[in-house]
């Protein structure tokens, strides 16, 4: 797939385009269902911006141009208030209207070497913006601007692409930069089409293109446009479309970015077409009862002379049943094939009437959370939503969507800040090697301490070491008849309540680290406290489990349950006891903040004071001075003047 300095990545073989008849899914005909469930879904709004640029919506109009000598082609634009600012075309080197109009061509060679050179390139390489705006002039080919007449210069660009819309652009140089680089590289006039008013100022272009983004909406004016001169951007848009209608040669549209997805591969893995290329000129479908269609074994399984690999299956590939005769298909699917739907037959992977039973699908669809890499966004994840709309408008499906909620997991780096690899192998760390220094449960605590799932962090080696002492020290604890009471005395009610809210509301949210955080609190005032009610001590552990799920079985099991716990349920809270009766507030000597003192929520003026006077550090303040004035602020702060 890779293509570097035209040759292949994997080899350095030289790598040509060539025609070839692909199986393909029409993707652009989901698109507007793909950009409203985008609406529907629980997803990172960066994803979804992804997914919308890739699928790439844009309404416009497509007009038809006339070739001088004969022939026509069409271009789409979303501009076309810029039509009378033409100076050139863009056609795709490697398109059909191209090659129409090679005999016509008074430079062959030079054309014919641009062709054979883009053919070398991928796209995207050929659509990368900071490129040189290579080129080549169609030389004694031009086509006439329908809206004044004019003759306009045609150029092949590698930029087009014949797969793209119609493979032809219009060149607008003072109002896109791409065309204002290319006409600079190339020597190609400039005509301004768009300008301010008196209010507005003129718009200088001869150092940089006045682009769309720069003038809709802002009341810029036409010039140089005939009739449609002086009007706005706004005003001209509809009028201009709608002499173009009235000509007959254009339509406004809708076009998309995103094209066929080419739904075959000429190697072996991959799941066979099943259909049958007949001698009758038809394409059939293999029966019901012949499927699974499967791969025959190979001695060889490599492709020869730009061949799939399955056409040296000379037996296997010959097709002579039921009144069909003719050669198999010997492309293969992609791996998407499999991956685009595998969360619907996981359901009922057993079922051999239908691909899922329908009753599975409605109770356990959509997905409630899918944890993947934004790297899918515009693969897998495209995929799978194509794949399951189709299902659900053919009533195979019960949601129009399949992963409800997606969140995109941050990587663990080296130590050193960057991401492990061959580059530095003395920062990559292998979790096998974790796992049997420290164990499972260590690397799985540690890897959910360190941060906010979402956001990519550095690995330290001191925080594997810490984690591996927090759980010494709940198995400590918790491990010791001695330290679990049946009896409550009340004084971890309140901490207990907290951490149980605390706990659950950051697994819903994914906040693992504050949740591993909370819990360190409770354990903390455990050891504080000296003993724990047996009640505590097994809600405490229920939630760790999820987290360090060994050491939590093993410690259930000393809690003296013989069942897993697993199926336990959740532990609760009372909301009553996550009222907070007393509180810490500051105290000042004479505006000077001397420390704090612990007195009730609703704590009377007179007491809170006389709280504050017995601590030591106020005594010593005042200490052989005389109080002015006492301040105190309900809840916030106690001020005692002296002298």
């Amino acid at each position: 797939d890779e293509v570097i300095d035209g040759k292949s990545e994997r080899g350095g073989y030289p790598v040509v385009r060539k025609n070839m008849k692909q199986w393909v899914i029409d993707q652009p005909a989901f698109a507007e269902k793909l950009l409203e469930g985008l609406d529907e879904i629980d997803w990172p709004e960066s994803t979804k911006a992804i997914q919308r640029n890739w699928i790439g919506r844009s309404t416009g109009v497509e007009v038809e141009f006339q070739i001088v000598g004969g022939g026509k082609f069409s271009i789409f634009t979303t501009c076309i208030e810029t039509i009378y600012g033409i100076t050139f075309m863009v056609l795709a080197p490697d398109g059909d209207i191209v090659e129409g109009l090679l005999d016509r061509v008074e430079n062959i060679d030079e054309v014919k070497a641009y062709i054979e050179e883009t053919k070398k390139k991928n796209d995207m390489d050929r659509t990368e913006l900071n490129k040189t705006k290579s080129g080549c002039e169609l030389k004694g080919v031009t086509c006439i601007n329908p809206v004044n007449g004019k003759e306009v210069r045609m150029f092949i660009g590698d930029f087009v692409l014949a797969s793209y819309g119609t493979g032809a652009v219009m060149a607008v140089p003072t109002h896109d930069q791409r065309d204002f680089e290319y006409a600079q590289a190339h020597n190609i006039d400039m005509i301004q089409v768009i300008d301010g008013d008196e209010k507005l100022g003129h718009v200088d272009v001869t150092g940089q293109a006045f682009e769309k983004h720069d003038y809709l909406g802002k009341g810029y004016k036409l010039i140089n446009s005939e009739e449609f001169t002086g009007l706005t951007v706004e005003e001209a848009k509809p009028a201009i479309t709608k002499k173009l209608v009235d000509m007959g040669i254009a339509k406004e549209t809708v076009n998309y970015h995103f094209r066929e997805w080419i739904f075959a591969r000429q190697r072996y893995w991959g799941e066979p077409v099943p259909v049958v290329h007949g001698e009758d000129g038809k394409i059939h479908v293999l029966d019901d009862s012949e499927l699974p269609l499967i791969l025959p074994e190979l001695e060889d399984y490599k492709g020869k002379n730009g061949q799939a690999p399955l056409e040296n299956a000379e037996e296997w590939k010959q097709y002579d049943k039921n009144g069909i005769k003719g050669k198999r298909e010997t492309s293969t699917m992609p791996g998407s094939a499999g991956s685009s739907w595998y969360f619907l037959r996981y359901i009922d992977p057993d079922n051999d009437e239908k691909f899922a039973d329908p009753e599975l699908l409605k109770h356990w669809m959509p997905v409630d959370l899918y944890i993947g890499g934004p790297e899918h966004a515009v693969g897998h994840l495209m995929y799978s939503r194509i794949w399951n709309r189709y299902l659900y408008d053919k009533g195979l499906a019960p949601t129009k969507e399949p992963f409800k909620k997606l969140v995109h997991q941050g990587m663990i780096l080296g130590s050193n800040g960057i991401k492990m690899g061959k580059r530095f192998p003395e920062f990559v760390v292998n979790p096998s090697d974790i796992v049997n220094d420290y164990g499972a449960d260590t690397l799985r605590l540690y890897e959910m301490f360190m941060g906010p799932l979402e956001v990519s962090k550095p690995w330290s080696q001191q925080g594997v070491e810490g984690a591996r002492k927090f759980i010494n020290r709940v198995w400590t604890f918790f491990t010791n008849p001695e330290n679990i009471t049946d009896t409550n005395d009340g004084s971890l009610t309140k901490v207990y309540h907290q951490t149980v809210k605390k706990v659950t509301d950051d697994f819903e949210a994914l906040a693992f680290n504050t949740a591993i955080s909370q819990m360190m609190i409770f354990v903390n005032a455990v050891y504080k406290a000296g003993t724990c009610p047996r009640e505590y001590a097994e809600g405490l552990i229920k939630m760790l489990s999820c987290i360090v799920p060994h050491v939590g079985e093993e410690i259930w099991s000393e809690l003296g349950h013989n069942d897993t716990i697993a199926f336990e349920k959740w532990p609760t809270y009372d909301e009553k006891e996550l009222v907070e009766d007393t509180v810490e507030i500051g105290v000042q000597i004479n505006g000077k903040v001397k420390g704090t003192v612990a007195i009730g929520v609703d704590e009377a003026q007179d007491s809170a004071l006389a709280k504050a006077k017995e601590s030591d550090f106020v005594k010593k303040a005042i200490e052989g001075k005389t109080i002015v004035k006492e301040i105190y602020v309900k809840g916030k702060i106690i001020n005692i003047v002296v002298k």
